[in-house]
């Protein structure tokens, strides 16, 4: 799934608002610069990768699930291998900080943008709804401690985990959802429009996303067809649904070996995906 959401990201980031590239670009056939971001090139991932790599070595390392350890994860991450991606801000402070505990005492947490729910794919990996909520809330809290930065944090996450049990039909996927995350956001409505920077409209896109599309090629292309915030609904969309039996794993190969691969790229991503799908419990 990682690998998954990497390239959905790192294609996605080429027309983050760039709306006029849509229709002239979206073809799957190569990574598109970006007209603005400059400094991510084609290929190359974005913040939703990268704390999503966070969360993802958090899991697999076994250690307890804190808003300390979860900050260190975060500030690690991003000193190590810096990349672009991060609302303008949030990157500054990133930059000025040293730890997680420099992250937590200085952080304001009163976001409700998407930045808790482009990060929720590997949670999907818990063994019960419980804990797949109760985890997506604490890591959400750290940067959205809002009612819909928490419950779109909550519903990328039970996306993943509703495909790598097998729970149901992906066409029930958002009726489910909504047993389990009830508040003004109906999952199961089609998403219309242009995705703005709210994190329930990212997760209610990839959602619609999903249910229509039975080929990942598609859902690749429908995820960006919306405009807007569109590597976060690639993301979260490509992350979910890799492991659906419903959907045909068919992203062009072309797009997998031109993604990044430094330390920190696509062989990482995918030995980092083993040890993550060897902890799902069947």
């Amino acid at each position: 799934m990682l690998l998954e959401l990497a390239v959905g990201d790192a294609y996605g980031a080429g027309f983050e608002y760039a709306n006029e590239l849509v229709d002239k670009y979206n073809d799957l056939s190569r990574y598109v610069q970006h007209p603005r971001h400059k400094a991510t090139r084609p290929g190359m991932y974005t913040d939703d990768t990268q704390m999503s790599v966070a969360i993802a070595e958090l899991i697999v390392s076994g250690a307890d699930w804190t808003p300390l350890n979860l900050a260190n994860h975060f500030v690690d991450c991003f000193k190590r291998d810096e990349h672009g991606g991060y609302a303008g801000g949030f990157q500054d402070f990133l930059q000025s900080i040293h730890s997680g505990q420099e992250f937590l005492d200085k952080i304001r947490p009163d976001s409700d943008k998407s930045g808790a729910a482009m990060r929720a794919v590997p949670m999907g990996v818990f063994s019960t709804i419980y804990e797949v909520l109760n985890k997506a809330e604490i890591q959400a809290k750290l940067t959205h401690n809002t009612p819909d930065g928490i419950q779109a944090a909550q519903a990328a996450a039970l996306m993943t985990h509703y495909f790598l049990y097998n729970v149901g039909a992906k066409s029930e996927l958002g009726a489910w959802l909504e047993q389990y995350i009830q508040g003004s956001h109906r999952w199961n409505e089609p998403y219309k429009g242009k995705v703005k920077t709210k994190g329930w409209m990212s997760v209610r896109a990839a959602i619609t996303a999903v249910m229509r599309n039975s080929s990942m090629s598609d859902l690749l292309k429908d995820s960006i067809a919306f405009m807007g915030d569109v590597d976060t609904v690639a993301t979260i969309a490509l992350g979910a649904a890799a492991p659906s039996k419903e959907v045909t794993q068919d992203i062009p190969q072309h797009l997998i070996d031109m993604l990044e691969n430094g330390a920190y790229g696509r062989d990482y991503l995918a030995q980092l995906d083993k040890k993550l799908l060897d902890l799902v419990a069947v």
